[in-house]
């Protein structure tokens, strides 16, 4: 949760100004020679670019065996990149061959940690329980989690496009304690690697149902301050489109976040016509 009061006539939730988070998955691509290369490339081109990471916070989530040789790239050249990982084990450290604790990723000074996003879930076959697990140990552990839901087309066309993102927010936050920090990626199945986002409205209107049911779960303070990201074929091409809305706080990038200087068009966003 992030952000500054300002005033409005607008509902309490426009009273907060929410900082937007662009987040780059890179799933199991870059080596940890490529992800160094890699990371240099995006923070010349971002300081090139005089980027404000106050006014957009930008967050970099390289495989495992990449997280120690890019740790030491931010501190010792004190860049402002945050870093994430991709998965946690819900597990605390122990006979657990191929797990990596909540903790090990905490002393990397990993600040985020995707859990629930779709290729675990369909590909691992990681249920709700897992993913409330998963994220109350990144919770538990100082880190935040960035908790995925979205619908698959088959999801869509029976149910809808909010009830299985609804019923899958409610389980990841059952088992997280009061106050806890964390943020909302919505990823509409059907929308990855697909070449074909979702309609930024389309988008929007699912965003902002979460959001209300954040505000009945947990509090409206919680719902106002959350931040809820989009994924889902993102570009520097539509990006500005889901950043209008006033529901979408950023963005969670794929693809798109293994080439530096697309990656570095989409978190410049602002720069776009007509987005302020």
């Amino acid at each position: 949760m992030s952000g500054n009061p300002q005033q409005s006539a607008e509902s309490p939730r426009d009273r907060v100004e929410r900082v937007p988070l662009i987040a780059g998955n890179w799933k199991m691509n870059l080596d940890h020679l490529q992800a160094i290369a890699h990371v240099q490339k995006l923070a010349w081109s971002l300081k090139d670019a005089r980027h404000d990471y106050g006014s957009v916070e930008v967050a970099v989530f390289p495989p495992f065996t990449d997280l120690r040789s890019v740790q030491t790239l931010l501190a010792a050249d004190k860049l402002a990149l945050r870093l994430g990982a991709q998965d946690v084990s819900p597990q605390p450290v122990g006979a657990r061959t191929g797990d990596v604790a909540a903790a090990f990723l905490a002393k990397l000074e990993v600040r985020y940690v995707i859990v629930g996003h779709s290729e675990r879930r369909h590909g691992h076959g990681e249920d709700d329980g897992v993913v409330a697990a998963k994220a109350a140990a990144a919770v538990a552990a100082g880190m935040v989690p960035v908790i995925c839901v979205g619908e698959t087309a088959d999801d869509l066309e029976a149910h809808g496009s909010a009830a299985i993102p609804h019923a899958q927010l409610e389980a990841a936050l059952g088992g997280l304690p009061p106050e806890a920090e964390y943020v909302i990626a919505y990823e509409p199945v059907w929308a990855i690697g697909s070449g074909s986002p979702a309609a930024p409205e389309q988008a929007q209107e699912v965003a902002s149902l979460l959001r209300a049911r954040i505000g009945e779960l947990r509090g409206e303070p919680e719902a106002t301050a959350t931040r809820v990201l989009y994924g889902g074929s993102v570009t520097s091409q539509n990006v500005a489109g889901f950043l209008k809305q006033p529901d979408i706080d950023g963005a969670l990038v794929g693809g798109a976040s293994i080439d530096a200087d697309e990656f570095s068009r989409i978190v410049q966003f602002r720069k776009h016509v007509g987005v302020v």
